[in-house]
């Protein structure tokens, strides 16, 4: 299992960084993108995220994302991507989804 974590602000100066993460996941079956100490995320990073994870899905992984709390929340409310991608309230309910897939 991987755990691709962001934190801080992900914007279009943080988004190459986001992008090797995911890249640096290879053929591992099993993902967690733990954005929960994200401040902000710009729609930049939000694209990112969103190709990675249905590239991930496509290719038959199991995928969660952990979605940050506060304001930074609410791009994927304001977007409907809350209700979108796999989503978990938190890492460890992640990892256990994950386990039992």
């Amino acid at each position: 299992m991987v755990v691709v974590r962001g934190s801080g602000e992900l914007d279009a100066f943080a988004v190459t960084d986001l992008d090797a993460a995911f890249a640096e996941v290879g053929d591992e079956r099993r993902i967690v993108a733990d954005l929960e100490r994200v401040s902000f995320m710009d729609s930049t990073a939000l694209g990112v995220l969103v190709r990675r994870v249905r590239e991930l899905l496509e290719a038959g992984a199991g995928v969660r994302v952990v979605l940050p709390r506060g304001t930074a929340r609410r791009i994927f409310e304001i977007t409907a991507l809350d209700g979108a991608l796999p989503i978990a309230p938190d890492r460890t309910t992640a990892l256990d989804e994950l386990d039992s897939v």
